[in-house]
């Protein structure tokens, strides 16, 4: 973020601290449960990273964990300010591929474990995932409802770094056969693909 959203005469100290609190009661309980919901995550992983066996899984949690602490450190700075924080926003850069495995093949159900002997990189990796898609769903809502406008844009910037940490981790568990991905037959795909048109009929 290189742009300021607030022009700041430096003589007007109290109007700098005036807006530095303007976060209405609704964006402050939004921005308590997004940074909870962000620390919660970060804390799963360094419980759940001595149980990690493998070294791809690893390096993802490592490197989505450094990203994951700027970018709350950047979110909390902007929060607590009001004002643009000293480090922009990042884009995340995920380090595998975009391929997608399609089909079912059968095997053991799932079932919740029994006892904390059972952690392995399925459990590891899902649990992971599920930190950034709650992270991504709270980040959302907090977004939309945000009155400072520097904290709603540091917010609404971060999502889709998330989401795609959250879309790496769901690539990790189909290329393990973690989560797979049935498809539907070409003719009912080609049916639900043509169930839409585009349309030129804009309001005047």
């Amino acid at each position: 973020m290189s742009q300021s959203f607030f022009n700041e005469p430096s003589n007007q100290t109290s109007f700098n601290q005036q807006h530095s609190l303007n976060h209405g009661g609704h964006e402050v309980m939004d921005m308590h449960e997004t940074l909870g919901e962000i620390i919660a995550g970060m804390n799963q992983s360094i419980l759940l990273r001595p149980q990690v066996k493998d070294t791809e899984l690893l390096s993802i949690l490592d490197r989505q964990y450094n990203f994951t602490l700027g970018m709350y450190n950047t979110i909390v700075e902007s929060f607590k300010t009001g004002h643009d924080p000293s480090v922009p926003t990042g884009r995340y850069q995920m380090e595998t591929g975009h391929d997608f495995k399609f089909g079912l093949n059968p095997g053991q159900p799932k079932k919740p474990m029994q006892n904390a002997s059972e952690i392995n990189d399925e459990a590891i990796s899902g649990f992971l995932l599920g930190a950034q898609k709650g992270a991504a769903k709270c980040m959302t809502a907090a977004a939309t409802e945000t009155t400072n406008p520097v904290v709603r844009r540091v917010v609404a910037d971060s999502i889709p770094n998330c989401i795609e940490m959250a879309y790496e981790l769901s690539i990790y568990q189909n290329k393990h056969g973690y989560y797979q991905v049935p498809q539907y037959s070409q003719q009912d795909m080609q049916t639900m693909l043509n169930s839409f048109d585009t349309t030129k009929n804009p309001l005047h």
